[in-house]
């Protein structure tokens, strides 16, 4: 399997997370409406997924250009703040360094070049995040910002609709009140990267372009028939995660939510996220959209393996089925690609 870095620019807020699993779900759709997208029906392609999958997405993140070279901002892992930062030994002072280091949800990572320790990496809080954006943008749209009062990198935003009765053609009660809808609205003129993992002998990267293209035209996630989750396709590049982390690695660093493999890690670090899932498209209005919840380790997550085997491939993890009624063959995307790291817990 193959890692490749792609870039987009979002010309519209999101309504969902560009998660990987999610992302990965948007492009099975893509072929299952074009099977000359990848030459092969959904239904081939996913008869092995259990052993060996085909594709694997992370989840996005934004990207940055400074002085001469990009930056990555990935997730802070999910360790002991101990494991992360070098904390002064008086108590009072310990205690307040902790509080200022967990507001730091931002690993800064420098393109081409490996890190072999956390503690040697650059963390940022939500508003050195901004300033560093900032340093990205043209001076026509900083002197735009400075007057909107915009302050946050990602900012969460509240589009209210109506519900229309179309016999009394208003609103009103019993299920026609106004409601509110959750957006993200990212800084203007933000790169976003994601990785993926190819099997070659199935797929190339101009056909994962072709399927993103597609999906940056139509939408991404929720209320993609009202605008949201547009984006434009930017460059690509063949990666090597395993030159971003450690030479000699005793754990993984995921990027996007994953299933772990049983009796394969001796200790785990994550965030538990429960996707709690909807069919979109066709069986959107089927007689039961919603899928069975997945309880998955967030991004970011650490795990130790028992032995080093593990990273003899690139990617960890394991699909998910039997979670639809309305499909029986609905898989959740339970793969996530890694960067092998060092770390002292």
């Amino acid at each position: 399997m193959k890692a490749y870095e792609i870039t987009i620019k979002p010309v519209s807020g999101f309504g969902t997370t560009l998660k990987g699993d999610t992302l990965f779900g948007h492009f099975c759709w893509q072929i299952a409406y074009d099977e000359k997208l990848l030459g092969k029906t959904l239904d081939m392609l996913l008869s092995n997924y259990q052993t060996k999958p085909f594709m694997i997405f992370s989840s996005a993140y934004p990207k940055f250009y400074v002085g001469n070279k990009y930056h990555y901002a990935l997730k802070t892992p999910d360790l002991p703040v101990d494991n992360i930062f070098i904390l002064p030994l008086d108590k009072k002072e310990k205690i307040e360094k902790r509080k200022e280091y967990k507001a730091r949800r931002w690993m800064i990572i420098e393109e081409g070049r490996k890190f072999s320790s956390f503690k040697k990496l650059k963390f940022l809080n939500d508003k050195e995040m901004l300033e560093k954006a900032n340093a990205n943008i043209t001076e026509e749209t900083r002197k735009q910002l400075k007057r909107s009062g915009s302050n946050s990198f990602i900012y969460p935003f509240s589009q209210f609709h109506n519900k229309i009765n179309r016999f009394t053609n208003t609103t009103g009660e019993e299920g026609f009140a106004p409601f509110s809808v959750e957006q993200e609205v990212f800084y203007p003129e933000t790169e976003l990267a994601f990785f993926v993992g190819i099997d070659e002998a199935v797929v190339n990267i101009e056909q994962v372009r072709k399927g993103l293209e597609q999906i940056g035209t139509s939408g991404f996630g929720k209320d993609a028939s009202t605008g949201l989750g547009r984006f434009e396709l930017g460059e690509d590049a063949e990666v090597d995660l395993s030159k971003m982390g450690s030479n000699s690695p005793n754990a993984c660093y995921t990027l996007s939510p994953c299933v772990p493999e049983k009796d394969t890690f001796s200790e785990m670090y994550f965030t538990p996220f429960t996707r709690f899932g909807r069919h979109g498209d066709i069986f959107a209005k089927s007689s039961n959209p919603f899928k069975n919840p997945v309880i998955m380790a967030d991004e970011g997550a650490i795990l130790k393996p028992k032995n080093n085997e593990i990273f003899g491939r690139p990617y960890i993890g394991r699909a998910v089925s039997n979670i639809s009624k309305a499909e029986p063959k609905t898989v959740t995307q339970g793969y996530s690609l890694y960067i092998p790291v060092k770390v002292e817990v």
